[in-house]
């Protein structure tokens, strides 16, 4: 009974580096989304830090116009990467851990 308990424990402690390992991996990872036929354009990490943003002049004419498409740049980016994420560390904490039924669902 202990046996399982530790192996289980185990297989958590593996399932946790295993999320490390892939959190610095996605560091890695880059996201590029752009907006107003490439005005803007925003590359973000696999962990939704912003990398680089890019503004063509043509953009800095029209405040609103500039502030739009920044919005949709960045949230086409950040939404992308966030599937990215969710992806990596559900592989990365299931790929450790023994098969219980219903536990992918919980991840």
């Amino acid at each position: 009974m202990f046996g399982k308990m530790f192996d289980i424990m185990g297989k958590l402690e593996d399932a946790k580096k295993n999320v490390e390992e892939a959190r610095k991996r996605l560091d890695h990872v880059l996201i590029d989304a752009e907006a107003g036929n490439g005005l803007i354009k925003v590359t973000v990490t696999g962990n939704r830090q912003l990398k680089s943003l890019s503004i063509d002049d043509k953009a800095m004419e029209d405040k609103e116009m500039l502030e739009d498409y920044l919005m949709i740049a960045l949230n086409k980016a950040l939404e992308e990467a966030g599937k990215i994420q969710e992806a990596e560390l559900k592989k990365a904490a299931t790929d450790a851990l023994p098969n219980i039924p219903g536990l992918d669902g919980l991840l």
